[in-house]
Parts: structure tokens; C-alpha cells; sequence
């Protein structure tokens, strides 16, 4: 594919992980609704500036290009160009979180658990199979070149797989998974199967790639189960 395409691409992906969800970092928000307006379409340009050059090549001038955005402006709302990056960090958390949250409020049950799979796998067949997880696309780039970027990539993850840790302590305390079940160590393993898939999903371009991770997952979790299920009956 040629590159311009799949940057465009990239971007209108963007648009719907950052900006259809409205998502902005938790500082420095503005008290006003045009000043939220301006903060949240700069950091709208950065997430797509990031997408389509990386974050290397993306500058504060191009971002000033893009928006129409004073340099006044830009250093009102972010500290520096480091304080911006850190808030596309937190947009994309929020954003990925976002489009799961349902999902994410019922992982404490079988039947929650293979709904959230069944999800991701068919957010991929969408997707065609790029783009990958966003928020694993910010620490290829920044996890060995900014620390604190790294900290709140490293939250963000946490953000996430904490979901299904809590879903599992609820199971475990209703009996369903086996009282020796260590819930952080499998919502862990879990979290880099997702990783694991969604990567190879990226770079084979198949989503079969994350649903054989995610059937791995399954099967792992399963092993922890209270008591064996029944295959004539559908476990909840």
C-alpha cells in the first residue's frame, strides 16, 4: 500500500480513537468550552501528527500548522512539546478504554470475558487488520527514549488490565475460579496475550492472529475454573 494512503488511513483511525470520543488528558483542562475546544483540537492534530511521522519527527510547528494555533496558545495549554506527547498518551488510553468501556464493566463472567474477545477480534476484521494497539504503537517509540512517558504508558496498560483483574476477583470470590487462582498473574498473562496478538495481527495483516492468542488466553483462564464446565451447558 502506498505510504501517503496508509497514513491517511492512520489518521482518520486516529479521529475515531481520539476525537470521536472527546477524551482529554486529566491536566491542565481549561475552564471554558472554547478554551476545552482549542486544547482538545491541538492535541487532536499532535495524535495524528504522532500516527503519521511518529513521534520523532513530530514538531510543535507542525502541530501550529495544522491547527491554526498561536504559539501563545499551544504553551497556555501544554507545557512543552514533552507535555503534549504525555497528553496523547493519556487521550489514547482514555480512547482505547473508551470504545471497551461496557465491555470492561462485565469481565466477571465467562460469558463477559469471550464477549470483550470477541470484540477486539472483530475490531481488527474492521480495522483490516492495522494500526495495531495504540497505546503498544506510543511505547515502541517512547518506552527507552522518556522514562515518564514510559510511567504513563506503563498506566495506561495498567488502566486496562485492571479491568479484568477486578472481574476475576469478583468471580473468585463467587466461587467461580479455584480459591488458589492468582487473579493478578492471570489478568497479566491475558493482557500480553492481547499485546502479543494485536502485534502479529499488525504485521501478518490476519486477525486470526489475535483469536488464536485470545483462544490461548481463554484456555489458560479456563485451567483456573472452579470445577470443569459441563459442554452441553453455556458457562456464565
Amino acid at each position: 500500500m502506498d505510504d501517503t494512503v496508509q497514513f491517511t488511513r492512520i489518521k482518520l483511525d486516529c479521529k475515531v480513537q481520539i476525537g470521536y470520543h472527546s477524551v482529554m488528558a486529566h491536566t491542565h483542562v481549561p475552564a471554558t468550552a472554547k478554551g476545552r475546544a482549542t486544547r482538545e483540537r491541538i492535541l487532536q492534530a499532535a495524535a495524528e501528527l504522532i500516527a503519521e511521522k511518529g513521534v520523532a519527527r513530530m514538531s510543535l510547528d507542525d502541530v501550529r500548522a495544522r491547527t491554526g494555533a498561536s504559539r501563545s496558545q499551544l504553551y497556555h495549554y501544554f507545557e512543552d512539546r514533552d507535555d503534549l506527547v504525555h497528553a496523547v498518551i493519556d487521550a489514547t488510553t482514555d480512547a482505547v478504554l473508551g470504545r471497551q468501556n461496557e465491555l470492561l464493566a462485565h469481565l466477571d463472567s465467562w460469558a463477559g470475558i469471550d464477549r470483550w474477545f470477541d470484540f477486539m477480534v472483530q475490531h481488527q476484521i474492521a480495522e483490516q487488520a492495522r494500526g495495531g494497539c495504540p497505546i503498544g504503537s506510543l511505547a515502541g517509540q517512547l518506552a527507552e527514549q522518556d522514562p515518564a512517558a514510559r510511567t504513563a504508558i506503563a498506566g495506561g496498560l495498567e488502566r486496562w488490565e485492571s479491568h479484568l483483574r477486578d472481574g476475576l476477583v469478583r468471580m473468585k470470590a463467587r466461587g467461580k475460579l479455584r480459591k488458589d487462582a492468582d487473579t493478578a498473574e492471570l489478568a497479566t498473562a491475558t493482557m500480553a496475550s492481547i499485546q502479543g496478538g494485536l502485534l502479529l495481527t499488525q504485521v501478518r495483516r490476519d486477525p486470526g492472529q489475535l483469536r488464536t492468542a485470545l483462544e490461548a488466553a481463554r484456555a489458560n483462564l479456563r485451567l483456573n475454573a472452579s470445577h470443569r464446565p459441563d459442554p452441553r451447558r453455556k458457562e456464565t
